[in-house]
């Protein structure tokens, strides 16, 4: 059960919004663009979670962790970030149970907020693309702040807007990094399952709460 808060932050990609579609079709036509084989989007939903540039490198390395050729890094991720401009919010879908979390989320009074570490530029057209813009009072992007998840300042600075202290906050993601985030900026956190969190169990983070479905949270609430 969950303490019913006063402000809900919500991440993106992972949570309320399956963009690997997207990044998938770049990623592949960066492999194009330098003559190598394309990844496919089965192994690019394996590396997707921690912003554009790790994705980048991992498409050149193949590996979660591994640091690519740093001549070839630097010509690869303007040819990636191109390709990402053309095709995001093309392919992406939201997640079952998020309209309906973000309407009961409105319908109960609650302040709502987006906190990603996605760049504002690819951020807030997502939202627009995918009609759920609407639902959100504040959009905390990876370049709003001077940190990002899981540093506790996007999430800090989101609940600042509307003077909420963060024990009366909730953060809902769906990896390790949202998680660390919450912990370290003193909200409580639920995390989905069905996220991007590198094939790991999500439970293992140890957050307050766990769902199958975003609209599951609600009926935590005490």
């Amino acid at each position: 059960m969950l303490k019913k808060p006063k402000l809900i932050l919500i991440d993106l990609d992972g949570t309320l919004v399956d963009s690997v579609p997207d990044l998938a079709w770049s990623v592949d036509r960066l492999m194009e663009a330098l003559g190598r084989p394309v990844h496919g989007e089965d192994k690019v939903r394996h590396w997707v979670g921690n912003g554009v540039e790790r994705l980048t490198k991992r498409a050149l390395t193949e590996e979660l962790h591994a640091e690519p050729d740093a001549v070839e890094y630097e010509k690869a991720l303007p040819i990636f970030m191109d390709y990402y401009h053309q095709s995001n919010g093309k392919y992406s879908r939201v997640f079952d149970g998020v309209v309906e979390a973000l309407q009961a989320f409105t319908a109960g009074g609650y302040k709502v907020g987006c906190v990603t570490n996605k760049a504002e530029a690819f951020t807030l057209p997502l939202l627009e693309s995918l009609g759920i813009r609407k639902y959100f009072e504040v959009v905390v992007s990876g370049d709003t702040t001077a940190h990002k998840k899981p540093h506790p300042e996007p999430l800090l600075y989101a609940a600042k807007q509307f003077g909420v202290a963060p024990e009366n906050c909730l953060m809902i993601g769906d990896s390790q990094h949202d998680v660390q985030a919450a912990r370290n900026a003193g909200f409580q956190v639920a995390a989905v399952t069905y996220g991007y969190n590198h094939g790991e169990d999500i439970r293992d983070a140890k957050p307050d709460a766990v769902v199958d479905r975003m609209d599951d949270v609600p009926g935590l609430f005490v």
